[in-house]
């Protein structure tokens, strides 16, 4: 045990030295160590070193910035899963926090997602076992969370806003992990793509698309980023190089012990001609900025949507001998104007930077795009234009497009909180699969033809009755278009593929439907 400790710290020893720290640093570890071996050696009672150890970095890293972390030898063995390869499960991206598996992200097209588990779900009990707050780790977690394909586990979950607990019958499946949600003909001539992350196999995957829809006549792209968190900074590099001329800058970084490195484009994209429109909103970050600032800053594209997040720090992993695993921020990322794509943040205030995108909403600055004010000095030139930009954090759009709140209401937000519309939907269709199927053999049929009826929408309101969502004409009358085209949606999605599901909603999108305009404008 104290010789790992040792190793630990003389593996942070080595790492600081070899960046030419100054002396006083080097007296900092050495002040380490000696409190290390005084604990261990003089304390009053036994101790877990290894625990102490790990809160000490912990520590020292959360009084850092918002992305230097630590990650245990277990977990660190996990975490990259969710961007590479193909695994067998639930289909969900998770976390634990506070002793509680936390869903970050259902897996597109999972089972997960299928039956209707959120982002934000705390799942505390698989079958009959309790797996929240009794100290379960999270290899044990997993075991019982996997199984073999077709096998069903019931999960018990604790949804943010709802009282009660929900169940969730879930069949285990073959998870494939696509970065691609949908690709298809959103007019004769445009194509629409859309990436829900930065993977191993997105480029593949992007061209793969882009071939295809190439072959249908599309002469202009719509490049879909929203709600895109990133990935792998290859991949970003990879799909900025489809759209930009050879040399062309495409990011940089660049840090106090890291000196300036920069990507540029080959030249050799698939993409070269023609419009394109990128869609971002608030929680577009990472590889997602890379790419929109780069077309930005290039005058190569249209940013549509609302400001990204602005995650920007370039972290380095640094193994440590027990398997575990530092992420260390070593560099920030510039856009080829000179932007900073991190948003500012203060030493050791991580839930105020949590709480960002929430001020946003109170700020107004998700809803009026006059409600952001940014100095002078804050403001870039674009590379070929000359068009004026902002740096703060974040790729600003182009074209501002709300939030659109003229649909919202509380009763069609609790019907999807409760898991409402998603069981209406699955009921429906375990009874009417055939009768589907039979009358749209093809999707662009259903498009065309299928209307949600009177019939479906009083199964839902009798289904919110007994999930408990008390029924409020007014606000059912308010969102009544968006609860049809969700239905609508869903029902494509279990049918066909999420391609279709996202044909059915960007109908009514106001992002979507701005590019649409766009290209149309600019043609």
């Amino acid at each position: 045990m104290k010789k790992t400790i040792y190793h630990i710290l003389f593996a942070m020893s080595c790492l600081l030295t070899s960046n030419s720290l100054i002396a006083q640093n080097n007296q900092a570890v050495r002040k380490l160590q000696m409190a290390e071996f005084a604990i261990s050696r003089l304390y009053v009672d036994e101790v877990n070193e290894e625990e102490l150890v790990e809160k000490a970095i912990t520590s020292m890293l959360e009084e850092l910035d918002p992305h230097s972390t630590y990650t245990n030898a277990k977990e660190a063995r996990k975490m990259n899963e969710p961007l590479e390869g193909e695994f067998e499960g639930i289909g969900i991206q998770f976390q634990m926090m506070e002793d509680t598996l936390l869903v970050v992200q259902p897996v597109s097209g999972g089972p997960s997602e299928k039956v209707g588990i959120l982002a934000g779900d705390r799942i505390t009990a698989v079958e009959d076992t309790l797996i929240a707050g009794v100290k379960m780790s999270t290899e044990e977690i997993m075991s019982r969370l996997r199984g073999p394909k077709g096998s069903v586990v019931k999960l018990t979950i604790i949804r943010r806003d709802i009282d009660e607990p929900l169940t969730f019958d879930v069949k285990r499946d073959k998870i494939p992990i696509y970065s691609l949600d949908a690709s298809y003909m959103i007019t004769p001539t445009t194509g629409y793509i859309r990436l829900n992350k930065f993977g191993a196999n997105t480029i593949e995957e992007f061209q793969a698309a882009l071939s295809k829809l190439q072959g249908q006549g599309m002469k202009d792209l719509i490049l879909d980023l929203q709600g895109n968190g990133g990935g792998y900074l290859n991949a970003a590099i990879d799909l900025a190089n489809e759209f930009l001329p050879q040399k062309s800058l495409i990011v940089y970084t660049e840090g106090k012990a890291s000196k300036r490195s920069e990507f540029v484009a080959k030249g050799n994209g698939n993409f070269l001609k023609g419009k394109l429109v990128v869609l971002v909103d608030e929680y577009s970050a990472s590889a997602s900025e890379i790419v929109s600032g780069a077309i930005q800053d290039w005058d190569r594209g249209t940013i549509v949507g609302r400001r990204t997040f602005g995650k920007g720090l370039v972290q380095r992993p640094i193994d440590l001998p027990d398997g575990s695993m530092i992420r260390l921020t070593i560099a920030r990322y510039y856009t080829p104007s000179g932007r900073c794509i991190q948003k500012p943040y203060e030493k050791g205030e991580e839930e105020d930077y949590d709480n960002d995108l929430a001020k946003r909403l109170e700020h107004g600055e998700l809803m009026h795009a006059d409600s952001i004010h940014l100095p002078d000095s804050l403001m870039f030139k674009t590379k070929r234009l000359g068009r004026t930009v902002y740096g703060g954090g974040g790729i600003m759009p182009d074209y501002f497009v709300p939030i659109d709140t003229t649909l919202y209401s509380d009763y069609h937000r609790d019907l999807v909180a409760k898991g409402v519309v998603i069981k209406t939907t699955l009921n429906y269709i375990e009874k009417n699969r055939k009768a589907l199927t039979k009358s749209f053999r093809k999707f662009d049929d259903f498009n065309r033809k299928f209307e949600v009826s009177n019939e479906l929408l009083d199964e839902l309101r009798k289904e919110g009755e007994k999930s408990g969502v008390a029924f409020n004409e007014t606000e059912y009358n308010t969102s009544l278009p968006r609860i049809k085209t969700q239905l609508k949606a869903l029902i494509a999605r279990d049918i066909w593929e999420m391609s279709e599901y996202y044909q059915v909603m960007n109908q009514t999108d106001n992002v979507v439907q701005q590019a649409l305009k766009i290209i149309e404008k600019d043609g």
